[in-house]
């Protein structure tokens, strides 16, 4: 485990790696998540216009983050928050934006459209939590995760293969960055990644990606986090942040090592609630 405000290394000894940063940002409110309605899929909503702030506040956060690939939901909510985002960035002008269906929100069947209440009352009476629960129709968590699978193994491909030899990615060589200690930066963790990865998604998704990631991956999670938080619902813009070290078996990456730095992090909605 990783001790508060302490610096963290992520090495592979004798071996090549390649260290990437991923930014996970939920998407800003629409207006049926103020009114405390269920959109899954079905309901492809815009932002409202708290959501348009939130993602703005979230861009000029990240604003001096420097970018090297966008990964973005194709549903509304998710490209206009990421639009949002990548307008103050200057290192993304010139990025293309991929939007991948595998990033949508988890689908609840015949729930979408419901109020959450009502949603959270069916789930009690079959004995589950809200977060756990699948509707008639909807996905199952196993589905999500596998959905969520699919695309981590395709993003691994995808930054290694474009990334690896231009960071310095040479048989032979040895990589052991050294990583600042989290001090509530927009930076933290990133500042000697010479890949970092922006990825916009959903709220219900982004929590069986974050359950995959540190049950199946053995993602290491700082001691001032626990797995409540880990795997609770992330606010509307939300920031989670992970650092992954990548390593090349002739043509093919795979993850080392993964590190969380933080989660959920809002500091970026303070001012919009002053």
């Amino acid at each position: 485990m990783i001790k508060p405000g302490r610096c963290f290394h992520i090495q592979r000894e004798r071996m090549t790696a390649l260290i990437c940063g991923l930014t996970l940002v939920r998407h800003g409110e629409t207006s049926f998540n103020r009114k405390g309605i269920l959109q899954g899929q079905a309901i492809d909503s815009p932002l409202s216009d708290i959501g348009f702030k939130q993602a703005d506040a979230a861009g000029l956060y990240l604003k001096d983050n420097k970018f090297s690939n966008v990964y973005v939901s194709d549903m509304l909510r998710a490209r206009q928050t990421a639009e949002s985002i990548l307008k103050h960035n200057c290192s993304c002008s010139a990025l293309q934006i991929i939007y991948d269906s595998l990033l949508k929100e988890k689908s609840f069947g015949i729930a979408e459209g419901q109020q959450m209440k009502e949603v959270k009352e069916l789930a009690k009476a079959a004995g589950q939590s809200f977060l756990d629960f699948t509707p008639p129709g909807g996905e199952t968590q196993e589905q999500v995760k596998e959905r969520f699978k699919t695309f981590w193994e395709k993003l691994l491909q995808q930054i290694g293969h474009e990334h690896w030899d231009m960071q310095g990615g040479k048989s032979g060589s040895s990589v052991a960055p050294r990583l600042a200690p989290v001090e509530g930066r927009a930076d933290d963790g990133i500042q000697d990644a010479p890949v970092h990865v922006l990825i916009v998604t959903h709220g219900a998704y982004m929590r069986q990606a974050v359950k995959y990631l540190m049950e199946e991956l053995n993602c290491s999670i700082p001691q001032v986090l626990n797995k409540s938080h880990m795997l609770s619902l992330s606010p509307n813009t939300g920031l989670c942040r992970f650092i992954v070290s990548l390593e090349k078996e002739k043509d093919w990456f795979r993850h080392t090592q993964i590190h969380c730095v933080f989660m959920h992090r809002a500091d970026h909605l303070q001012l919009l609630q002053e």
